[in-house]
């Protein structure tokens, strides 16, 4: 096995020389150069003969774009932050995208964590947020769950539906309605994957206190370009809790080519074979490449109304939220592949002069719509799920989780108890052929049932 060839910039710091004794004698991990500074840095791994650099966090000229550069050329950051600001130096190291983190006070880490930047340069690190008690946790790597329990020997999980959450423009609360109907259908036991598909900079991991810049959507992108995202499903999502998982969305709104035509569909496809997908979308509808082969921005948006099952329309309950939701329905009309459409009008609030009767009118006619909700306007409630990381659901019953209580039930209707069977009797049992006779109000229950809306 090759040893893995490391370039170090530290960029005069105290740490700089005890982190090149630490791989003084190992056989497979070799320091390459230590480089003055992070344009020495980059000039050195353009030479294609690196695997690592070890890069102090502080160093003059480390951004987003210097690591992008690295990345290009096939060199893996890892960084070393100050043993005095830890929290602030893995912060930093987040948002421009290096998932390696060592505290300079546990050196003797580096080597591992070199070794570990090889072996997985896309797994996104275990990043702190908030658990529903309200104290720091951890996020639960996905294959740590136990994501089958319940299930009986050789039985399989049924496979789940993809359910969009589509808005127009204006901010009308698509990605806190998709987190919260998400959180709401993993409440309920089902397993969850939210997957943050908004092409112009998703917002899903900061609104739920995932510090993760480590982009679960282009990991999954490459997976499927491998073709291999049906193995390496797991490692693409981060668990918060034993039902719910995300795919998190893109660090920067102009990365948005690096996922291919078809990549997101291929996702979601996946994401179905284990259990329901909630997808938080862009704004925009146009087809806006110019070149066929290389689509344009809002092909992550048609994709998934594509592969939708169930769509949530998203609409805020203003005079121009109302307007813009009227043509956004129709819009979808032709875009929406037979599945049920919902509208959620959110927002909504006594001020405003009308009530629900009369939004009811307004929406009507602009679509076929399978039922129509409302959200109550409440700020503080939402604000203080923001700002603690958190879902709606984790922050206790209020008006507005029972409306989003709501609006899942009609994505899944409440199964009706069905009435105990009596034993079957000598002559149900002969007319029968031997099997067991079924009552008549079940086999109405039945039919009654079968005209419902498409499951998977």
């Amino acid at each position: 096995m090759n040893p893995v060839v490391v370039l170090v910039v530290g960029a005069g710091a105290a740490w700089e020389s005890d982190a090149l004794r630490r791989f003084d004698g190992r056989r497979d991990v070799v320091v390459l150069k230590r480089c003055v500074d992070v344009d020495d840095l980059l000039a050195a791994a353009s030479a294609g003969q690196a695997d690592v650099a070890v890069v102090g966090i502080d160093a003059p000229g480390l951004d987003a774009a210097a690591v992008d550069h690295l990345r290009r050329d096939g060199v893996q950051p890892v960084a070393v932050v100050p043993a005095d600001a830890v929290d602030a130096g893995r912060l930093r190291a987040s948002r421009i995208g290096i998932p390696g983190v060592v505290d300079e006070a546990a050196l003797h880490l580096l080597p591992d964590a070199v070794l570990a930047a090889v072996a997985a340069p896309d797994a996104p690190p275990t990043v702190p947020r908030h658990a529903p008690s309200g104290r720091p946790d951890a996020a639960v790597p996905v294959d740590d769950l136990d994501l089958d329990s319940g299930l009986g020997p050789g039985e399989r999980r049924p496979r789940g539906r993809t359910i969009v959450v589509w808005g127009p423009a204006g901010a009308p609360g698509r990605t806190t309605l998709a987190a919260a109907v998400a959180a709401e259908l993993a409440r309920r036991r089902r397993r969850t994957i939210l997957v943050d598909a908004d092409p112009y900079g998703g917002t899903v991991a900061q609104q739920l206190g995932i510090l993760d810049e480590v982009s679960g959507l282009l990991s999954a992108a490459r997976l499927a370009t491998a073709g291999t995202l049906a193995a390496g499903f797991t490692s693409v999502q981060r668990g918060l809790d034993q039902h719910l998982s995300v795919v998190t969305g893109l660090p920067r709104a102009d990365r948005w080519a690096e996922v291919r035509a078809g990549a997101l569909e291929h996702l979601l496809e996946v994401g179905r074979d284990h259990g329901d997908v909630v997808v938080d979308t862009g704004f925009s509808l146009e087809e806006d490449g110019l070149d066929p082969g290389r689509p344009g921005r809002n092909r992550l948006t048609l994709e998934a109304l594509g592969s939708a099952d169930e769509l949530l329309v998203v609409g805020t309950a203003d005079p121009v939220g109302l307007s813009r939701l009227a043509r956004a329905l129709v819009e979808l009309t032709e875009l929406t592949g037979g599945a049920p459409v919902r509208v959620v009008v959110n927002r909504m609030r006594p001020s405003l002069g009308w009530s629900e009767r009369d939004v009811c009118g307004m929406v009507a006619g602009f679509g076929r719509i399978a039922s129509l909700h409302f959200v109550p306007d409440d700020r503080a409630g939402v604000d203080r799920a923001v700002v603690a990381g958190r879902t709606l659901v984790e922050s206790g019953d209020s008006a507005v989780t029972r409306a989003v209580a709501a609006v899942v039930d009609a994505l899944q209707p409440p199964q009706p108890p069905q009435p105990p069977q009596p034993p079957p009797t000598d002559a149900q049992s002969a007319g029968s052929g031997g099997a067991v006779g079924r009552p008549a109000s079940s086999r109405g229950l039945r039919r009654r049932t079968a005209g419902r809306g498409r499951r998977r």
